[in-house]
């Protein structure tokens, strides 16, 4: 079966052609990215009518480069939601409106079951059961995954995710946009004795999280290196991002660690654009080696927002689980309302 998924959540229209028996035969993806720089943050009218010039030319592309037409698909995926209303209506109206008119089924995708899934795309793919690590710009969650539709929410950040952490801490830094994937190259030429930051939660009895305070602490920490050396200088900044960064990743770890423990099982996976940081992959590959559990994780192309997780996604719906779809976005949707297997 032949799956045409099209995820236009946010700022990165993704189109992509998985076949279950060959597996992934085709991923064309365009990131809005160097378009919203100008703004400092993504802008949703301007992510939405992007979206509207792009998804068409990505599904030549993705055709083309798969070397199928229109006809040989046999069902069309889209991200229904979470995301910006209007970004996702281009992606639902576009679904719709191809498969109504090649007579396909349509197929609504949950953009976080996406990521959930997208490991099993890897080389080296889990078996269910699992837990889960999704570490993106708008969340962060430990789930136990034990099929396809079957998530339970273990931990939470109370506040901000550590996708948003990183940006905004970029942000006091003087980083410019996107500050997060900079934030993380910087702080790999940072010196990780320097400067300590506190680790929200860590002992917490439970498998929650909180980063909004890590902003308050690095404010303070640039105001008083400031007022002892005059200025930040390039090495300060670069010590300062790690800092950070030690910070965030031991607690994410940790929880991961505890939550293994406490459930039992032996895999983790992690998915979500933070998902391709080098210190978490490094710690998490050191931790679970040393507690010999297992750690997967998708191919870094993968970790950001992409079509493939969704036409993945897709079709595990149509084999597994119960596909939902209709013409509807879901900006708001909860996870945990998804039939499962």
């Amino acid at each position: 079966m032949l799956v045409l998924g099209i995820e236009s959540s946010c700022d990165e229209t993704g189109v992509a052609l998985y076949d279950t028996e060959r597996g992934l035969i085709a991923d064309q993806l365009h990131s809005q990215m160097a378009m919203h720089a100008e703004y400092g943050g993504v802008v949703p009218e301007l992510a939405s009518r992007d979206h509207i010039r792009r998804v068409r030319p990505l599904t030549d592309a993705c055709l083309a480069e798969a070397g199928v037409s229109l006809q040989d698909i046999d069902a069309i995926a889209y991200t229904q939601g979470p995301g910006l209303g209007g970004a996702l209506l281009v992606g639902a109206s576009y679904a719709n409106a191809l498969a109504y008119g090649l007579g396909k089924p349509v197929i609504a995708v949950h953009h976080l079951e996406g990521h959930l899934l997208s490991p099993l795309l890897a080389e080296q793919r889990p078996d269910f059961p699992f837990l889960a690590l999704l570490v993106s710009g708008g969340h962060t969650q430990i789930m136990a995954v034990r099929g396809v539709g079957q998530y339970e929410i273990l931990g939470e950040t109370l506040d901000d995710a550590a996708g948003e952490a990183f940006d905004k801490t970029a942000k006091l830094l003087g980083l410019p946009y996107p500050g997060g994937p900079l934030l993380s190259r910087l702080a790999e030429e940072g010196d990780p004795t320097r400067f300590e930051l506190p680790r929200p939660m860590l002992h917490s009895a439970n498998l929650d999280m909180s980063f909004s305070g890590l902003k308050t602490a690095v404010l303070m920490l640039s105001k008083q290196v400031e007022a002892e050396h005059g200025s930040i200088d390039e090495q300060a900044r670069k010590d300062i991002c790690r800092a950070f960064q030690e910070a965030i990743v031991e607690v994410l770890v940790s929880k991961c660690i505890k939550a293994l423990k406490q459930t039992g099982m032996q895999r983790i996976v992690v998915a979500g654009g933070v998902g391709a940081n080098k210190q978490l992959r490094a710690a998490l590959d050191d931790a679970t080696r040393r507690r010999q559990y297992q750690v997967f994780y998708p191919p870094l192309k993968l970790c950001t927002d992409n079509g493939a997780m969704i036409a993945f996604a897709g079709a595990m719906r149509l084999k597994y689980a119960t596909p939902a779809g209709g013409f509807t976005v879901k900006p708001r949707w909860e996870l945990s309302s998804l039939p499962a297997a």
